[in-house]
């Protein structure tokens, strides 16, 4: 079932939603999260800090925007984040989230489908999209719409501090 929405361009009351909306959406198939799990906190900031300021980020990003679908009573129930990199013609979307509760609904595929078309009247020529092998709904949703798979890719980190290296490693205290 499609659900009735509008998209419209990002506003500055969304920013706090869509940081919310991101830490839902992404958690167990960020790669922010993966790191949290496997080396801990980051300089006292956990994932959720980190993929929040993601909004910002895209936000910011030469070529960003954001375009955020509302439902028929105006709650904001997604949104999708767009780069377009003029010189190459490749338009990106680094984030697309929906809320949990509508979900299934069809919200995420007409984002994509907006974010695709704005990309068409920016003169891009391909549009990328990435997700980690443990986001299904990512897996299934992008081929869905006509996304291809390129390249696959593995993350590694590394603790940069002693105590920690010693931890990773299994030598120092545990």
């Amino acid at each position: 079932m499609t659900r009735t929405m509008t998209i419209r361009p990002f506003r500055e009351s969304d920013r706090p939603i869509l940081r919310a909306m991101t830490i839902e959406a992404f958690e167990g198939v960020s790669i922010d999260h993966n790191i949290d799990r496997l080396l801990g906190p980051i300089a006292a900031e956990d994932w959720r800090t980190r993929k929040g300021r993601h909004v910002d980020d895209d936000l910011n990003a030469p070529g960003g925007e954001i375009a955020v679908a509302e439902d028929a009573g105006g709650t904001v129930v997604g949104y999708v984040s767009m780069r377009c990199d003029r010189g190459a013609k490749v338009g990106q979307i680094p984030n697309l989230a929906v809320s949990s509760e509508v979900r299934g609904q069809g919200i995420g595929r007409t984002l994509l489908e907006h974010a695709i078309r704005r990309f068409r009247e920016e003169g891009m020529t391909v549009a990328r999209i990435e997700t980690l092998d443990q986001n299904p709904i990512g897996q299934h949703l992008y081929p869905s719409v006509g996304f291809r798979e390129v390249a696959r890719q593995i993350h590694f980190a590394m603790p940069l501090t002693d105590s920690d290296d010693a931890q990773a490693k299994g030598t120092g205290p545990q």
